[in-house]
């Protein structure tokens, strides 16, 4: 006759918290991919420039049209094991678009997609803490 040997599982609370902690931050993660996927979305359609102007000889105005350069450089990253998503532009020019100089109008596209997206994400984490 086979002799039964008893199994004792120890822990099993602690695993217990641990794994609803886990989905938690899945959670978490994912909604900083969707609110970051969907900033990058909302900084390209808001990248829509109308040009400028530049003075050339004999004090002539002339328009320079957007290329779209800046639109197309727009990137997201996720960093910090999920938890950090940025959304930027990658041309060098692309804070004189949003700011403007002395020579042309700003041309907000970051910081409104920004605002939008932000109430969004509060929103969001709000729901998961609920």
């Amino acid at each position: 006759m086979a002799k039964h040997r008893a199994v004792m599982i120890t822990g099993v609370n602690t695993l217990s918290d641990k794994l609803k902690e886990n989905v938690t931050m899945d959670l978490v993660k994912k909604v900083v991919e969707e609110n970051t996927i969907e900033m990058k979305r909302k900084m390209k359609r808001n990248a829509n420039f109308k040009g400028h102007y530049i003075k050339v000889k004999g004090g002539k105005l002339k328009k320079i049209e957007p290329t779209g350069e800046t639109r197309s450089s727009i990137e997201e990253k996720i960093s910090r094991n999920g938890l950090t998503g940025v959304v930027s532009p990658k041309t060098e020019y692309a804070a004189y678009l949003e700011y403007g100089t002395r020579f042309m109008s700003a041309q907000p596209f970051v910081k409104p997609s920004y605002d939008s997206q932000k109430r969004i994400f509060l929103d969001d984490m709000k729901k998961l803490v609920n």
